[in-house]
């Protein structure tokens, strides 16, 4: 077109720039993430114990506290932790570690070496427990996650020669402590629901599997000798660190363990008063008789 000719003619003229046609493309829109791949359970997956414990295992007799949430556990950990042999880290939710079996030759693979996929999650759970101990200098492990609670089936089956220590509180204590710790998110008809489904779990383990029972209570009130009964149990001798935990050094953090200051104190304090019998609700009055507090 002559118009356009003699526009870029003159413009050439003066700026030695020329105009031409161009295509605009808006941009393309970023593509949307990909969703999270969660891992699945392979097809015939089995929850068995070791099948050749001398190499799939490297742990020894590793030790569970088991126990509900807002139970004292973490004062029983720190005190473990102050001993010479015994090394009780955070919470370190090892159980929901989880491998991925996603294309066919990788559980071919597996399958011809004689692993189902818990197997492999297994060996990766003793591994990281190992790798703890291995790094304290110490020889005996404590892990004390309360929501192992949910999984101790399986933690036996992974680990056949598991110690195991049960430690209870009167439940109405562990109810108003879990409502306390936070009010809005926790109402206290929630608080009872939830703490109430950890001991039902707990009591279910302390039935079926051999193990010490420790009472919150009598830990706080006579320390020395709970001390005592604990290390009898664990095939050590007793220490007066275990009872001054606070020049171990640690560091308490939320979401791994109890942090107030409570715990902070670094010294065994008594716990509250025991409740009232009128004061405890009917949802909690079964699992109060079974542990003897009513």
């Amino acid at each position: 077109m002559k118009w356009k000719h003699k526009v870029n003619t003159t413009l050439e003229g003066l700026t030695g720039y020329t105009l031409k046609r161009s295509l605009l493309v808006a941009p393309r829109p970023p593509a949307p993430a990909p969703p999270p791949v969660l891992s699945t359970r392979a097809p015939g997956d089995v929850v068995r114990p070791p099948v050749d414990p001398a190499v799939d295992r490297l742990l020894a007799e590793p030790v569970f506290l088991l126990s509900s949430v807002r139970s004292g556990s973490t004062l029983l950990r720190v005190m473990l932790n102050s001993h010479s042999r015994i090394h009780a880290p955070h919470e370190l939710h090892v159980r929901r570690l989880t491998v991925g079996l996603p294309t066919e030759p990788l559980r071919q693979a597996m399958e011809v070496l004689g692993h189902s996929q818990s197997d492999i999650e297994h060996i990766l759970w003793d591994r990281m427990l190992h790798r703890e101990l291995v790094k304290s200098g110490k020889d005996i492990l404590v892990e004390k996650t309360p929501s192992n609670v949910f999984a101790w089936k399986r933690i036996r089956t992974c680990w056949p020669d598991a110690r195991l220590i049960f430690l209870i509180r009167h439940p109405m204590s562990i109810a108003q402590s879990w409502h306390e710790a936070d009010p809005e998110k926790r109402p206290m008809d929630e608080a009872l629901r939830h703490t109430l489904n950890y001991m039902t779990y707990l009591e279910e383990a302390r039935q079926k599997l051999p193990g010490l029972t420790v009472r919150y209570e009598s830990l706080t009130q006579n320390p020395e000798v709970e001390v005592a009964r604990i290390c009898s149990f664990l095939g050590v001798a007793p220490e007066p660190g275990m009872l001054r935990y606070g020049t171990g050094g640690e560091d308490f953090v939320k979401g791994i363990g109890d942090w107030r200051e409570k715990i902070r104190s670094g010294t065994v304090q008594h716990g509250r008063p025991l409740p009232a019998a009128e004061d405890v609700p009917e949802t909690l009055h079964e699992m109060c008789r079974t542990w003897n507090y009513m």
